[in-house]
């Protein structure tokens, strides 16, 4: 394949990959807004998301070492992360109200255990 054609196969894919995105449906009311997140030590991925208030949250939980916790603080939201390989929780949050929800470590999990903090900023 030439340079040009190359380049031209390259655009096209490119703007097929955007307007693909274009297209992707709206959020349903009343569907919870997805967020997956990873858990490693000492750090969640991402570690800071943004949702709509009003709007439930599914996130879906998955660890890449070993057991860790997740607890919403000042929520009843507070489940064990199974380690590597042995799957995923999920747990649904409903925010109250606006406003930032710090989240954090609940299993004592090493030395930085205490590092492994993020926020949910509810809009």
């Amino acid at each position: 394949m030439g340079p040009v054609l190359f380049s031209s196969f390259l655009l096209l894919t490119m703007s097929l990959a955007i307007g693909a995105r274009a297209w992707t449906p709206a959020q349903a009311p009343g569907q919870p807004q997805i967020m997956d997140v990873t858990a490693e030590r000492f750090a969640f991925t991402p570690s800071e998301f943004r949702v709509k208030a009003g709007t439930p949250v599914e996130i879906r939980l998955r660890s890449d070492d070993t057991n860790h916790g997740f607890r919403i603080l000042d929520t009843d939201v507070n489940v064990r992360i199974p380690k590597r390989g042995k799957g995923f929780v999920t747990v649904t949050f409903q925010p109250p109200r606006a406003g930032r929800y710090v989240f954090e470590c609940s299993k004592l999990c090493g030395a930085g255990h205490s590092f492994m903090r993020g926020t949910v900023i509810v809009e």
